[in-house]
C-alpha cells in the first residue's frame, strides 16, 4: 500500500475478511488506527498507520495476491468457525497454505469447485453480480418438470420478494441407476449469482428437489480433474490477467 485508501480496502488486502466484512468490524469497534478505536469506515489509510484488527497488528505491506481452487467435498461448511460444531472446510485444508478467504459459498451439500483468495478484496469484486462472473454446476434433480417450468427459470424467477436472474439451462440425461421415468435427471445450469441455496430453491419451485450438486467453474477458472478433497494455486501469469478484466 504506496497511496493512502479505504481502511476496509486494507484489511480486506490484508486477507482478514472480505471488505463487507471489515466495515462490520470496524462498526463493532474491533479496529484502532494508531492506537484509537474507530467506529466508521469513512476513513482513509496508509502504509505509515498502524492498524490493529482485533488487538492484532496488522501487516499493510504489499502481499502477492494468490488464488486457488479447492475441490470440495460434500458434508463440510464454508465458514472458519461453525456454532453447530459441524466439520469447515478450514478444517480440511492443507496446513501449508497461507490464510485464506473463500469466495462465495457451497452448501453443507454441495460439492466441488470452490475458490479461496489471499485477498478480501478480490474475493469481494468477484461475488459481486454486476461483475456478471457465470457460475456452471452439473445438477441432479427427482421430479416431474416441463419444458414450459424450467423456461420460467431460463427467463429469472420470482420467489416470494426474491428475483433470481434468468439462469440458462440444459438437460444432460437421466441417471442410468434410476430406470423409473422421471427421476434423477441430470442438468447442467449456469448463472451469474450466487444468493443462498439459489439452484435448490429455484427448482424446488418447478417440482425438482435437488439431491446432488457440483460447481464445475467460476468465471474462467474450471475443476477440471482436480480430486476431491485437493487443492491446486492458479499461476500468476492467468490471476493477473483475469484480475485486469475485473471492473
Amino acid at each position: 500500500m504506496s497511496e493512502s485508501q479505504r481502511i476496509a480496502k486494507t484489511i480486506a488486502q490484508a486477507g482478514i475478511c472480505s471488505r463487507r466484512e471489515a466495515e462490520k468490524l470496524i462498526e463493532q469497534g474491533k479496529v484502532k488506527v494508531n492506537n484509537k478505536v474507530i467506529t466508521s469506515p469513512a476513513l482513509n489509510v496508509s502504509e505509515r498507520d498502524e492498524i490493529m484488527v482485533h488487538d492484532k497488528l496488522l501487516n499493510t505491506k504489499a502481499k502477492t495476491t494468490r488464488l486457488f481452487i479447492y475441490h470440495k467435498p460434500q458434508g463440510l461448511v464454508c465458514t472458519r468457525k461453525d456454532e453447530q460444531d459441524r466439520p469447515t472446510i478450514f478444517d480440511r485444508l492443507p496446513q501449508n497454505l497461507p490464510r485464506l478467504i473463500n469466495i462465495g459459498r457451497l452448501d453443507l451439500n454441495s460439492e466441488g469447485l470452490l475458490l479461496l483468495t489471499t485477498d478480501g478484496d478480490l474475493a469481494q469484486k468477484m461475488m459481486r453480480p454486476q461483475t456478471g462472473l457465470k457460475r456452471t454446476y452439473r445438477v441432479r434433480a427427482i421430479g416431474h418438470t416441463t419444458q414450459k417450468q424450467l423456461d420460467k427459470l431460463r427467463r429469472g424467477l420470482r420467489l416470494e420478494d426474491e428475483r433470481f436472474r434468468p439462469m440458462e439451462i440444459d438437460f444432460l440425461h437421466k441417471d442410468e441407476e434410476t430406470k423409473s421415468e422421471g427421476k434423477n435427471v441430470w442438468y447442467q445450469v449456469t448463472l451469474t449469482e450466487g444468493k443462498n441455496r439459489e439452484i435448490r430453491r429455484a427448482f424446488e419451485a418447478i417440482n425438482l428437489k435437488v439431491n446432488r450438486l457440483l460447481r464445475l467453474s467460476y468465471g474462467p477458472f474450471e475443476l477440471g480433474d482436480i480430486p476431491r478433497g485437493e487443492v491446486a494455486e492458479i499461476s500468476q501469469h492467468k490471476l493477473k490477467k483475469f484480475m485486469a478484466t475485473l471492473k
